[in-house]
């Protein structure tokens, strides 16, 4: 979420050059769950994703392309209190009819929701999972309404549930077998410590540009001009750590980078900031100042 009058932005947030390849996007996300079963058929039956795989204690979800979530189970893992990890990961639907259908559908299957709000640059949906971990189902409003103004123009206000049902003939009896095909990790908003740190570090080492800004307690990141494909707040975890061990909590998010030199350009700049990166299946994993883990990757060529 962001700030609910767009007067509470920081006045000197703005959108900064970004070092950062402008095609870099968001990639699978990873959760501790403590009952993959569980979370298998909740993420099936209200959130509408498709197993990709299931092997043992992992399963990976989506939408039939690539991986968005992969789920490790550690047997009775307990929820996150107050730490740092995720805030909540967000699934970018290709068009608001289909933000509609998935609405109409949890609606009718009486999927418990934590919110809704109309951010400007989108239409969001917020709900948690069955370990408490957050996710967001929205869409954009076409690029050219907010480019060059999120720092002004993002917001929250009332979402217009009529109007979004509004797409569809008959909500009541809308079909919904599953989320739209071509859904996407549109961004992922973290819990931090210290937003000035992560700021720091997304901005100056990985090279993401500082859409918008609140002060100390939150500020919004993205390549290419995004609204934000990272986002930051310190709202329940001002001076925090990461959740104990074993917790259900957020075990990795990715970052990928276009093919190419991309990659290696960013690896760079961690090297020159001092950050380790440890090489692990996928790409390169380092933490942010928070200790949330980050892997950067490659998208095939």
């Amino acid at each position: 979420m962001v700030p609910r009058d767009p007067e509470e932005l920081d006045a000197s947030a703005h959108a900064l050059h970004a070092a950062i390849a402008p095609g870099t996007r968001m990639g699978p996300v990873g959760l501790v769950v403590a009952d993959l079963g569980r979370s298998v058929a909740w993420y099936e039956t209200s959130l509408g994703l498709r197993v990709h795989r299931r092997e043992g204690a992992r399963a990976a979800l989506g939408t039939g392309g690539e991986d968005l979530l992969v789920l490790d189970e550690v047997p009775g893992a307990p929820p996150v209190g107050r730490a740092t990890g995720l805030y909540h990961f967000a699934l970018l639907v290709p068009a608001r009819r289909d933000l509609a259908a998935w609405l109409a559908h949890a609606a009718r299957t009486r999927v418990a929701l934590a919110g809704m709000a109309d951010h400007f640059v989108s239409e969001a949906i917020y709900l948690s999972d069955p370990d408490g971990h957050g996710i967001e189902v929205y869409w954009d409003r076409p690029r050219e309404v907010w480019e060059g103004r999120v720092g002004e123009r993002m917001t929250t206000m009332a979402l217009d549930v009529d109007g979004l049902l509004g797409e569809l003939a008959d909500p009541a009896r809308e079909p919904f077998d599953a989320l739209a095909a071509g859904t996407v990790m549109g961004h992922v908003h973290l819990r931090v410590a210290d937003v000035p740190a992560a700021v720091a570090f997304y901005c100056d080492t990985l090279g993401f540009g500082l859409m918008a800004q609140l002060g100390r307690q939150a500020a919004f990141l993205a390549a290419g001009g995004y609204h934000h494909h990272i986002g930051a707040n310190s709202w329940e975890s001002a001076g925090a750590g990461p959740a104990p061990q074993g917790s259900a909590t957020l075990r990795r998010m990715t970052v990928v980078l276009p093919a190419g030199p991309a990659l290696q350009a960013t690896l760079d700049r961690v090297a020159a900031a001092g950050a380790p990166a440890e090489p692990v299946d996928g790409g390169h994993l380092l933490n942010d100042p928070s200790g949330n883990p980050v892997v950067l990757a490659s998208a095939p060529a």
